[in-house]
């Protein structure tokens, strides 16, 4: 038997008779492409994928690899991770501002309120408009005080407003109405020791006009319902009292200060702004969503940009671990590099399997980071549940970040741009060493070998 260099350039060999009837290893086709369509050769493969095992003499460079493999996986996870947490913030702030606030808020002190709000509801986009009258109060009970804000509203609208409707119980928003019932949210009610049916003292700075000035109007009313967001801002620091008994409370007669309107498309509210405008009238403020908020999210948005930053770092030095593994394992094998070269391989062939050694560690760990972080994303509420139990302390502590439970949404462009921007950099790290396993001379490897044994 003996042996047959790649005529297509491929770099294989194959066994073949001595006895001179050599057969075509690649039979004529319509053309090239059909002598050996893959993009690499199975020996390639298989040198490649035995390159990576340890064995004694290349112990230390596959504890490298091992490592440029885990690098890879935690980087890939932890971006995965913290994008998606840093969106489900995002969007249970968005969920629960919006859901609470109008999207666009006509500010103004408006007499015939209904004709205004009749006239906003029919804009097209407009989903909702309801008058509103606002104020800020404390609340007293038990020795306890607290500010909060009191938003006078219709039953109706606030039936309408699905996000504190849905979370009271059968019954609680049938009362909310009259001159002596609210709605309060369950963390104020922790705070002053409240219980449905109880008593909430409110006090208003502005109350009634007395020949010694304005004195605050003090009232005791019955908690009707309680409800819970699951954010603590509103949670601890909304009272929703009947309109007509607001407009009573802070001496605003016939008028409202504001009508919250509800948009289809909270992010192309902009659009609506000057219909919205013609529709209230004149001396009317109308302010969207994005006035309110605006430092919020931006603060939001460049931590999400930094941690993304910091994180692809890990990547980064993964993939220079990479490269330098890579280029000890040439070193190491620039015999077998020699040997092959003179067996037919080509140089094309040398790079590829080297390539194909770098990049099998970068897809394998960055599919690894993938699995680990998607597991993460989908028990991450779990997950903290029971970090907390085991250390005792509280890792997500709702007072601090606003929420009740940690929120992560993964979001499949930030997922697909982790996964691209990984295998790429991993791809990139392995272009100088298989260059250089490409570029080695057979004859100075084999002189070197040779000297270095005698020696």
């Amino acid at each position: 038997m003996g042996w047959q260099g790649d005529r297509a350039g491929r770099g294989g060999w194959q066994a073949f008779p001595m006895d001179g009837n050599v057969a075509d290893p690649y039979p004529a086709g319509p053309g090239p492409e059909s002598r050996n369509p893959a993009i690499f050769a199975p020996f390639e493969w298989m040198i490649a994928l035995r390159y990576l095992r340890p064995t004694r003499k290349t112990g230390f460079i596959s504890i490298i690899s091992f490592l440029s493999l885990a690098g890879i996986a935690v980087g890939v996870a932890a971006l995965i991770i913290v994008l998606s947490v840093m969106n489900g913030f995002r969007q249970e702030l968005l969920k629960n501002i919006l859901g609470l606030n109008g999207h666009v808020t006509v500010q103004g002190q408006l007499t015939d309120y209904d004709a205004v709000a009749a006239r906003i509801g029919k804009v097209p986009g407009v989903v909702r408009a309801a008058p509103v009258v606002d104020g800020q109060v404390m609340a007293a009970q038990n020795g306890v005080n607290s500010a909060v804000l009191v938003r006078g509203m219709r039953r109706d609208d606030l039936k309408s407003l699905t996000t504190v409707s849905t979370k009271l119980t059968p019954g609680e928003l049938d009362t909310f109405e009259g001159n002596d019932v609210v709605i309060i949210g369950l963390g104020l009610a922790q705070q002053l020791g409240l219980h449905l049916g109880g008593s909430i003292t409110l006090i208003a700075p502005r109350g009634d006009v007395t020949p010694f000035g304005t004195t605050p109007r003090i009232k005791t009313y019955t908690v009707g319902g309680i409800f819970r967001i699951g954010m603590t801002t509103y949670d601890t620091a909304f009272v929703f009292m009947p309109l007509e008994e607001a407009q009573l409370f802070f001496n605003t007669g016939n008028t409202v200060n504001s009508i919250e309107t509800m948009v289809a498309n909270p992010d192309n509210d902009f659009n609506l702004l000057a219909p919205i405008r013609a529709a209230a009238g004149q001396n009317v403020r109308i302010m969207p969503w994005q006035d309110f908020n605006s430092n919020l999210f931006e603060a939001l948005q460049v931590e999400r940009v930094t941690m993304a930053l910091i994180l692809s770092l890990i990547v980064a030095v993964a993939a220079l671990n990479i490269i330098s593994g890579l280029i000890m394992l040439v070193k190491d094998k620039s015999a077998d590099i020699a040997i092959l070269r003179t067996m037919g391989a080509s140089r094309g062939s040398m790079m590829r399997i080297f390539f194909l050694a770098g990049a099998s560690i970068g897809v394998v760990g960055t599919m690894a980071g993938f699995a680990i972080g998607v597991l993460f994303c989908a028990n991450i509420e779990s997950i903290r549940q029971f970090l907390s139990h085991l250390t005792g302390t509280t890792l997500f502590d709702p007072t601090i970040y606003f929420l009740s439970r940690m929120p992560a949404e993964m979001d499949a462009t930030d997922v697909t741009y982790v996964v691209v921007v990984s295998l790429v950099l991993t791809f990139l790290a392995t272009l100088y060493p298989s260059w250089r396993a490409a570029r080695l001379d057979p004859v100075e490897a084999l002189r070197y070998e040779r000297a270095a044994a005698s020696g």
